[in-house]
């Protein structure tokens, strides 16, 4: 993981993809999350509010900051593959990335397994002063987001309320799942579109997530 270890903000993706285990052993670390993605991600965090400009600097700059607002990690810890059996080249049919990976690994009951595991470990407990869990990826229909809601109602018991269609919270801290940084093809630019488009309407709901969840600052 990376950034603040007593964050006020936690950036969430899916899980460590082939591109950081490769990289592991080589880059340094704080190069490795996001990589090859910060870009979008920027435009993400811009977005949603929280960051001055749609700048990959500034994510570079937060992940290296151990005493900054947000802290960086995966929802699932480790380097998981999914198994697509349409695929007709043998040595493609194992995936760790692309269309579907939310959706079809987390539909498995090994995958499910996994999922309750990493999120009753590392969001079970959360730091006090963290207010905010940002959750890159919504999924087909919004699947992501229901299956993360169970798995968040499970590592941390108590009542759940829902916000909006990307939103929801107990208690202590407020959920809110955004476009995915790695999405395909038009899914991000009409994600960041605003009124422009359908898929602009779950980014403004983020957005007013986000408002909630620490106020006009």
């Amino acid at each position: 993981a990376w950034g603040n270890s007593e964050p006020e903000i936690v950036v969430m993706g899916f899980s460590k993809g082939p591109t950081q285990a490769g990289a592991l052993s080589s880059q340094p670390h704080d190069q490795i999350a996001f990589r090859g993605g910060r870009t979008n991600l920027a435009k993400i965090l811009h977005h949603i509010g929280l960051m001055a400009t749609p700048d990959s600097r500034l994510v570079d700059q937060a992940i290296a900051d151990r005493n900054g607002r947000f802290h960086f990690g995966s929802l699932i810890r480790c380097t998981v593959e999914r198994r697509d059996e349409q695929e007709l080249v043998p040595d493609k049919q194992w995936k760790g990335t692309g269309g579907g990976m939310l959706d079809k690994f987390i539909a498995r009951d090994f995958g499910k397994e996994v999922l309750t595991n990493c999120s009753t470990r590392f969001l079970g407990e959360l730091p006090k002063r963290t207010r905010l869990v940002v959750m890159l990826g919504l999924g087909t229909a919004g699947n992501y987001v229901k299956a993360c809601r169970q798995a968040f109602g499970k590592a941390r018991p108590g009542l759940w309320r829902t916000i909006n269609e990307v939103t929801y919270a107990d208690n202590k801290v407020i959920v809110v799942h955004t476009e995915h940084f790695a999405s395909q093809g038009a899914l991000l630019p009409n994600w960041l579109s605003g009124e422009h488009h359908e898929r602009g309407r779950l980014g403004l709901l983020a957005r007013a997530g986000v408002k909630m969840a620490l106020g006009s600052r």
